[in-house]
């Protein structure tokens, strides 16, 4: 009786610190059917999106003014056709090209302009942390889609100056977490321990405290992606990112105004389009935050 009570938890206890990081988050992440949908859907979006000159029924950029304004499920047109006669799922599927290289492209250069100042901030702290974060803070001052139309406004109205606007507005949230994440771990024991067998400081860093601001910065890498579509779309609704005849998401909403009194399918399609993938960017942001977490709640 004794020997097994004894030999009980001794073997749960090998189990659960058996567990790799990594099986732990995907069992978690499996538990969450929404955050599986959602990185089921996004995938759907990029891999068409890589595939679009493949599978795309029609040119978009090509006018046909005798089959202007069709309705879904028209002949030859499956979602339809735009005030012009374009193929709406042709430009649907060359406007998820153009979100997900909104997406990757705006998250690098943000990633790149708020993650080694981060480190640099919160390792090292003093004047260091002091500057760059008063740098940071007024960039956060701004709401951040107004900054980006600044920015794009003086760098010139195109796709590239649209992602890296976004980008510039991306580095100070970066920032923000990765200096959080080295603040809470630059005082551990093992942190200690190195700086007193002489590690260099970049060894350190390399080595120890980028991998613990991994986690934070993944949640916020999903989360930002979902803002990046939101604002190269808004950004080329307003004129300041995709020109015409190029197709994007926002694109196909601004001239899907001018056929709104004839039909509403040129703008309610790539209107689900966006708020179908920037939900779907939220909740796989909130289901990673969840699985990377130390403690889940259904384990409790």
């Amino acid at each position: 009786m004794s020997d097994h009570t004894v030999s009980t938890p001794v073997e749960n206890t090998t189990v659960a610190t058996g567990e790799s990081p990594r099986r732990r988050f995907l069992r978690r992440f499996r538990n969450r059917p929404g955050a599986v949908v959602a990185a089921v859907f996004l995938l759907l979006i990029a891999v068409l999106g890589l595939l679009a000159p493949l599978i795309a029924p029609y040119d978009p950029i090509v006018q046909d003014l005798t089959a202007r304004r069709l309705p879904p499920l028209s002949d030859g047109y499956l979602l339809g056709t735009d005030n012009l006669g374009r193929d709406t799922l042709s430009r649907l599927l060359y406007g998820a090209r153009v979100a997900v290289s909104a997406a990757i492209i705006s998250v690098s250069v943000g990633l790149l302009i708020g993650v080694v100042p981060a480190l640099m901030a919160g390792f090292l702290g003093g004047w260091w942390d002091t500057i760059l974060s008063r740098v940071a803070d007024a960039f956060l001052s701004f709401p951040p889609l107004l900054l980006a139309m600044a920015i794009v406004g003086v760098m010139g109205t195109n796709l590239t100056n649209a992602m890296i606007a976004i980008g510039i507005v991306f580095g100070p949230r970066f920032f923000r977490v990765v200096r959080g994440a080295v603040i809470g771990v630059r005082e551990s024991t093992f942190i200690e321990a190195s700086r007193s067998i002489g590690t260099p400081t970049t060894r350190i860093v390399r080595m120890h405290v980028l991998p613990h601001t991994l986690s934070p910065l993944i949640v916020q890498i999903s989360l930002a992606c979902g803002f990046a579509l939101l604002a190269e779309s808004s950004l080329s609704f307003l004129g300041l990112g995709v020109q015409p005849p190029e197709a994007s998401w926002g694109r196909m909403l601004a001239e899907g105004r001018e056929a709104w009194n004839y039909t509403a399918w040129p703008v309610v399609i790539p209107a689900l389009t966006i708020i179908l993938a920037v939900l779907a960017c939220n909740t796989l942001g909130d289901g990673i935050r969840d699985s990377v977490g130390r403690e889940n709640r259904s384990e409790r």
